[in-house]
């Protein structure tokens, strides 16, 4: 089956309140999203985030971002009323997000509605947890104890914590869950209402028509609950403190390197205990999701490991990952799994091997298809079926943006290629959606941006930078009745959608 989707951050839909949410406009944009002929909408992870606003660096890979609770329901459910909402300062832009704004006012306004909560329900502190408890998986309330800990720590990251609660003695576990006790109480309050308000989304999608694809990071956050609850997943020493982090090493792109950071897991270890906490973290994305894109694929054949300490990524070394058997677990434990599986870059033959063994798609995207003189396997007529088709990721420039700065030689192989040169610039986006929708990949998936047709100020992120990213939001009125209607007639034409 030939389809297609729209791919649009849910911190990017437009709101009353600073950000994007499960709100009304969430519920709309679906609407348009059938409308306009699609059967998917992608989004970008949605745990809680940190430092940089990124969301593949969350404090858990177990929990939703709070920033997405719609207000508006909290309101109907008499939780909150719309002057609190109103005077609080989420931010003045509404082109954009200010992360700032919305974290200095945000929990002020939940922890608002979480003590009339509290109220309402009338019951112990014992109950409301047995209460909550019923409705979160056991990472999920580790999550809510380390940010309760983790406030009480002045936000540091927990490798800056007194040494009893960082390394979790008992001793010291059991008198931070007293002491803190109503603070976890509000971040499971938090997360109960994310996972209802998401449910009840999801399943509104449904009735449409439209399926969820989520994205999964293959690394964890160092300063996360899952490091600091689980410590014998990642290559640490005796004092919690890495031994070695995540990377990629020296490319055409970056002389050094890229320096992720993030814990590397001890493969050996997943692999004896069949990589149970791989598949508890599955079954939570497949509960959010209806599909899996799965982020740096090539980390489950070999990683890249530096030695802590090190300044650039240029003394790593590549380390065998956990290869098909970890696939192979999720497949007797789930069955059939919908999977996409992140796959660009540089290839080696034994990662190619091992994407052909899952028989997961993996992505194409055009924008790495034009590069003049040498022949791309990005370009279409190389494409199997059995794959996903971007104009652009999260990570690229707007079409628009990414074509205005092409140098003429790799601007002449588009113009030659797709004979587009009479296409003025406001248009030119189109031109790249309908070679995408045209080509033979199962599934086509457009950024919102693109279908918009806006230039590189709509960019979400700039990868290796810090500031200024995660940012954008579409506008309440932007996505137009005209553009639905040229969506939809040209999924129509190219065999997609509905």
């Amino acid at each position: 089956m030939r389809e297609c989707g729209i791919l649009l951050p849910i911190a990017s839909l437009p709101s009353k309140y600073g950000i994007g949410a499960f709100s009304k406009e969430a519920y709309d944009f679906i609407d348009k999203l059938k409308k306009a002929g699609q059967n998917y909408w992608q989004i970008l992870p949605v745990g809680p985030t940190g430092y940089g606003d990124s969301p593949y660096q969350s404090f858990s890979a177990f929990a939703g971002n709070p920033y997405f609770i719609d207000l508006e329901q909290l309101i109907e459910e008499g939780l909150l009323n719309q002057k609190e909402c109103l005077e609080a300062d989420f931010g003045k832009d509404a082109g954009t997000i200010d992360y700032e704004a919305i974290y200095n006012n945000r929990f002020a306004v939940l922890r608002k509605a979480y003590e009339r909560w509290k109220e309402k329900t009338d019951k112990s502190e014992k109950e409301l947890t047995k209460l909550l408890e019923a409705d979160l998986c056991e990472e999920t309330r580790e999550y809510c104890f380390y940010a309760a800990v983790k406030k009480s720590f002045g936000e540091k990251s927990w490798a800056e914590w007194d040494e009893d609660i960082k390394l979790r003695r008992p001793e010291a576990v059991k008198k931070y869950q007293n002491e803190l006790a109503d603070e976890i109480l509000f971040y499971e309050f938090q997360q109960a209402k994310f996972k209802k308000q998401w449910s009840k989304l999801k399943q509104y999608a449904h009735k449409k028509g439209i399926r969820i694809i989520g994205d999964i990071p293959i690394y964890v956050a160092f300063d996360s609950a899952d490091s600091w609850c689980h410590p014998e997943l990642f290559q640490f020493d005796e004092e919690c403190r890495p031994i070695a982090v995540a990377g990629c090493p020296p490319d055409a792109f970056s002389a050094t390197g890229q320096l992720w950071g993030n814990p590397l897991y001890r493969w050996d270890y997943h692999e004896e205990t069949g990589f149970a906490w791989w598949m508890r973290r599955m079954e939570f994305c497949f509960d959010l999701y209806d599909v899996v894109r799965v982020d740096h694929f090539r980390g489950f054949d070999e990683y890249y490991s530096v030695p802590a300490g090190e300044e650039t990524a240029m003394h790593g070394t590549w380390k065998q990952g956990p290869g098909i058997s970890i696939f192979e677990k999720m497949k007797e434990t789930f069955g059939t799994v919908d999977i996409i599986a992140e796959d660009l870059g540089f290839l080696t033959p034994s990662v190619q091997k091992l994407l052909e063994d899952t028989g997961f798609p993996g992505m194409k995207v055009l924008q790495f298809a034009f590069s003049a003189g040498e022949v791309s396997n990005y370009l279409p007529y190389f494409y199997p079926h059995n794959c996903v088709v971007y104009t652009g990721t999260h990570d690229n420039d707007t079409t628009r943006g990414w074509y205005k700065t092409l140098d003429p030689a790799d601007k002449k192989l588009t113009v030659d290629y797709m004979n587009n040169a009479n296409t003025p610039e406001e248009d030119i986006s189109w031109d790249f959606i309908r070679l995408a929708l045209a080509s033979v990949a199962d599934l086509a998936v457009i950024p919102m941006q693109d279908y918009l047709g806006l230039g590189g100020e709509a960019r979400i992120n700039l990868p290796s930078t810090l500031g200024g990213n995660w940012t954008w939001r579409m506008k309440k009125r932007q996505f137009t009745s005209a553009i639905i209607k040229r969506c939809r007639e040209m999924n129509q034409l190219y065999g997609r959608g509905k």
